[in-house]
């Protein structure tokens, strides 16, 4: 007995003494709800742990809990702090400790709480605390217990509330009541009208001046003789950079443009100082001298026009942009050089030159971008004078009849060193033999 009065005084003192009309409280309300009793998961945390029921899973089913209905009334008793009186009913097999029951009997239960909630009214979605008192006739026996728990209550548009709680009921009177929980689910409601909002007519103001027509009142309008338009409080729409579009039409307001990109300048797509309407490659960065291209590569190589030697043709880096000549073919233009012979004092060929450079009219010809220097030199046997000439002659000869094989003769240079550009001594005749030489150089340019 001391157990309930000490909670019935715990309530008191949470229930004001008057209450004053507040929107945000909640209206007397009447509603029905249903429930479930689950004593076996009460009974298995006490007998073991919260967290071994919860990792065997061991917490009961629908099926072992005793359903029941209920009548319920709510009132709000301040802005977060509610009432609540039930009445509800199940049938049971009621867990005494004291005594046992072979069949289900009608257990009868009022309880009143008070809830906590955690928003005011005036929000759809109100979660709550709940704490209360309560007591239960079961056949002959009475028992009082404490139910503790949380709920939900859900606004249906002033009218209506859903709760939805869960609550531990706590036994006061160990003999004739047991721990258990009850989850339930209801609506309620409410049993009084809405409060209509009042109305208050406003005075009539006085008649507004509006003395550009714009339908913007002088008062508020910052350009009262020019007609304007209220986002720009009365002012015309602003043409901030002064090129003739306005700027809610001006995509750049700031900078002045033309009207076909939509008041921007001449746009410059790929950055190259180029606007687009001389740019010949909008968007690609390019040079004012090839119209805003980039500088060509006509032959793909990877190495552009201006650094390609052999602009036409691929070639690599390492040879200014022209093609690698391999080291097979500089072998057979060398060696037909050292077999080109002449008939001793004069320029005139010996025939046993031509086999060698047969070699080299088939390398011209497979590659008609190759280019060929040829270079004679003496000893210095003779006048330099002499020597000169000799040389000059013994190229042009060499030249003569590459281009009578079919060689266009653009593609040949022939020069004469005389005795300036010696290999050797000519001090002596293995000296003298080396210098008196030809000399055969591949290119693809000059």
């Amino acid at each position: 007995m001391k157990k309930i009065l000490l909670v019935l005084f715990g309530l008191y003192l949470l229930v004001p003494s008057a209450f004053a009309q507040d929107e945000e409280l909640l209206p007397k309300s009447l509603g029905i709800s249903f429930f479930l009793n689950d004593f076996p998961t009460a009974s298995r945390i006490r007998s073991t742990s919260l967290s071994t029921v919860i990792r065997d899973k061991s917490y009961s089913k629908i099926k072992e809990m005793s359903p029941g209905l209920a009548i319920t009334y709510y009132k709000g008793l301040k802005k977060y702090i509610d009432m609540s009186a039930s009445l509800g009913g199940s049938f049971v097999k009621y867990p005494m400790t004291t005594r046992s029951f072979s069949s289900d009997n009608f257990l009868l239960e009022a309880n009143a709480a008070v809830n906590f909630k955690m928003t005011s009214e005036q929000y759809w979605f109100q979660p709550y605390l709940t704490v209360g008192i309560g007591g239960h006739k079961y056949l002959g026996y009475y028992g009082a217990f404490m139910p503790v728990g949380a709920g939900l209550k859900i606004n249906l548009f002033d009218e209506a509330n859903l709760f939805i709680n869960s609550t531990y009921r706590v036994p006061i009177t160990a003999e004739t009541s047991n721990y258990h929980f009850q989850h339930s689910i209801g609506i309620a409601g409410r049993l009084t009208k809405k409060k209509e909002p009042v109305v208050i007519t406003p005075p009539t103001p006085p008649t507004p001046v509006d003395t550009d027509g714009d339908g913007i009142i002088d008062t508020e309008d910052k350009c009262p003789t020019v007609k304007g338009i209220a986002k720009y409080q009365g002012c015309p729409i602003p043409d901030t950079d002064g090129d003739g579009i306005n700027d809610e039409e001006d995509k750049c307001p700031t900078v002045p443009g033309l009207a076909r990109y939509k008041g921007c300048p001449i746009p410059d797509t790929d950055g190259d100082g180029i606007n687009d309407e001389e740019d010949k490659c909008p968007t690609v960065a390019g040079l004012a001298r090839y119209q805003g291209c980039p500088i060509p590569d006509t032959d793909g190589d990877g190495i552009n026009d201006e650094e390609d030697k052999c602009p036409n043709l691929k070639g690599v880096a390492a040879y200014q942009g022209c093609p690698e000549i391999s080291e097979e073919t500089k072998k057979k233009v060398d060696v037909a050089a050292k077999n080109i012979l002449f008939v001793t004092g004069s320029a005139k060929l010996r025939t046993q030159s031509y086999t060698k450079l047969a070699d080299v009219i088939t390398i011209m010809n497979d590659n008609p971008d190759m280019l060929l220097a040829i270079d004679g030199h003496t000893d210095s046997d003779g006048a330099e004078e002499m020597n000169q000439k000799l040389s000059e002659n013994r190229a042009a000869s060499v030249k003569a009849y590459l281009v009578s094989k079919g060689i266009n003769e653009s593609r040949i240079t022939a020069t004469g060193h005389g005795e300036l550009e010696p290999i050797a001594t000519n001090k002596t005749a293995a000296g003298k033999a080396q210098n008196r030489r030809s000399e055969l150089t591949l290119s693809y340019f000059k």
